[in-house]
């Protein structure tokens, strides 16, 4: 299978499909390289809520920018509570969260857009980055799916804001970024209770004394599937942010002390 996410800047991967059929879009991954913050932060953390000096992280995210060709002040975060709401963006939202968390758009784990200049983004380290892309409308979105919000369904909740938005659901394009793994996320029935029965035949493996492993990214497609998104539009990574350790900051393998990689998606003007 061809990976979806392609290695392009210095400290980023792309979508390589999507940016090469419109050359506006910016849409990837950060990894953990070519930063200035020290360990265990090292060394391109850009998460506002880590412990990590905010000088140093906001250092990483102006280099960041100038990679991608979008001002700072542009970018849009949502907090990330690991739920399912969702949050349309207008020039109002533009800059929350991009120098402060505490600016950060309240209680939002998914963003969509149609603005041009402006970055969408949500940080990660192991939580699944879905991003969408309606190629006709020139809608973006970016979501936050954890555990929480996958078996939330926050994927069929994107997918219905766009199709509200008059997407037709046929030309839609979702990409399933960088998270852990199938062989390296063990959960217990508190988690697999949640999951629907039809969807666990290929998301779930069981171990022993009640102990699961869980496909976050699988479930996340096929919840897309459930809901109409066609399979030859998903592209999924297979890139895992614990084994992948020379890339990606991880949250279970560092034992909760660790950066933050930065999903993206905008418009340059």
């Amino acid at each position: 299978m061809r990976e979806p996410f392609v290695k392009s800047g210095e400290s980023f991967l792309e979508i390589a499909s999507w940016v090469k059929d419109n050359k506006k879009l910016v849409a990837g991954f950060t990894t953990r390289e070519n930063g200035v913050s020290e360990e265990p932060y090292a060394s391109m953390n850009l998460g506002l809520h880590t412990n990590d000096k905010q000088t140093k992280i906001l250092k990483n995210r102006e280099l960041l920018s100038k990679e991608l060709h979008i001002n700072l002040d542009n970018w849009i975060q949502g907090e990330q509570v690991h739920a399912t709401d969702i949050k349309f963006i207008d020039q109002d939202d533009i800059g929350k969260g991009s120098k402060d968390y505490k600016t950060s758009i309240k209680d939002v784990d998914g963003l969509i857009t149609d603005q041009s200049n402006v970055l969408l983004t949500a940080m990660y380290a192991d939580c699944v980055p879905l991003y969408f892309y309606d190629p006709i409308h020139h809608y973006i979105g970016i979501a936050h799916a954890g555990w929480r919000g996958t078996v939330g369904q926050i994927a069929k909740k994107m997918t219905e804001y766009f199709i509200s938005l008059g997407t037709d659901v046929k030309q839609l394009k979702v990409a399933i970024g960088p998270s852990i793994g199938r062989e390296q996320y063990e959960v217990d029935d508190n988690v697999i209770k949640h999951i629907d029965h039809t969807l666990r035949e290929n998301t779930v493996t069981q171990l022993n004394n009640n102990h699961y492993l869980l496909d976050l990214k699988q479930l996340n497609k096929e919840i897309l599937l459930q809901n109409d998104v066609l399979a030859s539009n998903i592209e999924i990574t297979s890139y895992c942010t614990m084994t992948h350790q020379e890339l990606f900051f991880s949250y279970r393998r560092d034992n909760g002390k660790t950066g933050r990689m930065l999903g993206f998606i905008g418009f340059r003007e």
